[in-house]
């Protein structure tokens, strides 16, 4: 049976009184209905009425069902189900019963089901397939459901305009497609009603693909923490009984935040590299990558916006340093220390060359960091072509990396030459701080070499070796 909702008449008893808007209508607009009269139902209808579409609510009580978007109405469930082909199910599923009534009145419908469950597992099958066997008439098609009232009241933006649907009538479907399209938002099938317990689990997820990056964060967080905790406190307690707790709150911290933030943004970098080695050794791009370096290159957005956030603690946390009160009381002290003794210090020039390369590169590499960052916003890459957005992520980000790593030598200098650096046989923070991103920055410089990079070039441009034995090669097309 077809469900087209532009060949379905629409059915208008005498008993059943539309408001004057809709009898003044162009003949093309089509009548929908939706069954929920709460935020979610009355944004809904607010963008359907956008779009050229006329809407009916379906009420228990509408006559006291609050206010409606202007040029609706709403009639008893019954009513409003006869009155339009298609009908949007915003109520929960506890309330789905009063629908089992409706049955002869929905048969042959579509009814399009946006509900979501507070839980996942919550009940044995989803919301949709437990409303087509309460309709079996009707034809049911999950969508709209990771939309919020919010994105429909404000319309599609770069982040949510992708709209999910699944349904067993291809009709039904594409009658949902259709009206998805017009209001501006890009519908996606995932196949028979089979698939609508995923889609209900979609809004459930909390950040799901920051789950990763976030536990490097935090595991690396941790890791540094506790080892510099143990290298600059409870070091100086034991073995010189000094008390210098109070330099964890800020000492200690700024010491954290740039050693993850550089490793985090090393590791946005280490799977391209990866991937690139395994092409040149397999001869081949068609290859699939193994599934962990799969997942690394799609969390390497979330990797580096949570390396530029410890970017951001690191610079902020620095700029106070100058007003803490042990600073001025050591200051002030050194200060008085000079004058007594009538002595003056005398200017190292290198010291002076030092401390200004180390801060000009942390300035740079900081300001490339935030050009990345604000380039990975949807806003910003929608309107860069594809050849100036793979230039800022990747030619700007490597360079980024090394004037960040140089950074880190900088502070580091000579320090790791010297015994006195190495407490209790550990390596400083700094030193741990700069093996992925040196590591990272050798292999893309052998990379770039031309014999290698000539190889991969045409590797990614089609060519392949089918037979390494005889050594036969195979061009092909992408």
């Amino acid at each position: 049976m077809s469900v087209d909702i532009s060949e379905l008449k629409e059915v208008k008893p005498e008993s059943m009184l539309l408001c004057p808007l809709s009898t003044t209508a162009a003949p093309e607009q089509k009548l929908l209905c939706i069954f929920g009269t709460g935020d979610l139902g009355r944004s809904l209808g607010q963008r359907l009425l956008q779009s050229g579409y006329r809407v009916v609510y379906g009420s228990r009580r509408p006559h006291s069902c609050g206010p409606l978007p202007r040029g609706t109405k709403a009639l008893n469930h019954e009513a409003a189900a006869l009155s339009a082909a298609l009908v949007f199910v915003c109520v929960h599923r506890e309330n789905y019963d009063f629908m089992e009534a409706l049955a002869p009145q929905l048969k042959g419908k579509v009814l399009v089901d946006v509900s979501n469950n507070l839980k996942k597992n919550l009940y044995p099958e989803s919301n949709a397939e437990y409303l087509q066997r309460l309709i079996p008439g009707a034809h049911v098609v999950k969508a709209f459901n990771t939309l919020s009232a919010w994105s429909l009241q404000n319309g599609p933006s770069d982040a949510n305009r992708q709209v999910y649907l699944c349904g067993n009538s291809v009709q039904a479907k594409q009658a949902v497609e259709e009206i998805t399209t017009k209001l501006g938002f890009a519908a996606l099938d995932k196949g028979t009603l089979s698939a609508a317990g995923e889609l209900e689990d979609f809004p459930l997820q909390l950040f799901p693909e920051w789950r990763l990056p976030l536990r490097v964060a935090v595991g690396l967080t941790a890791f540094f923490f506790f080892y510099l905790l143990i290298r600059e406190v409870i070091y100086g307690y034991v073995d010189q009984g000094k008390d210098i707790s109070y330099r964890i709150m800020v000492s200690l911290a700024n010491r954290v935040f740039p050693i993850v933030s550089l490793i985090m943004l090393s590791l946005c970098y280490v799977p391209g590299v990866i991937a690139a080695f395994l092409q040149l050794y397999r001869r081949t791009k068609y290859r699939r990558f193994p599934d962990w370096l799969d997942r690394w290159m799609l969390c390497r957005k979330q990797m580096g916006l949570i390396a530029l956030g410890f970017a951001f603690l690191h610079v902020f946390y620095t700029l106070i340093i100058p007003i803490r009160y042990n600073v001025r009381f050591k200051i002030a002290a050194m200060t008085i220390s000079k004058i007594k003794e009538n002595r003056t210090s005398e200017f190292d020039t290198t010291m002076a060359w030092r401390a200004d390369s180390y801060y000009s590169m942390g300035i740079l590499g900081f300001g490339l960091y935030v050009l990345l960052g604000i380039s990975s916003l949807p806003s910003v890459s929608n309107a860069l072509s594809w050849r100036e957005f793979s230039f800022i992520q990747s030619k700007l980000g490597y360079l980024t990396v090394f004037f960040c790593t140089f950074h880190t030598y900088l502070y580091g200098w000579d320090r790791f030459l010297h015994s006195y650096s190495y407490k209790w046989f550990t390596p400083p923070g700094f030193l741990l701080s700069l093996v992925v991103p040196s590591v990272l920055i050798v292999l893309k410089l052998l990379l770039l070499l031309p014999c290698v990079d000539r190889n991969l070039t045409r590797i990614r441009q089609g060519w392949e070796r089918t037979d390494p034995e005889d050594g036969s090669d195979k061009a092909l097309l992408t």
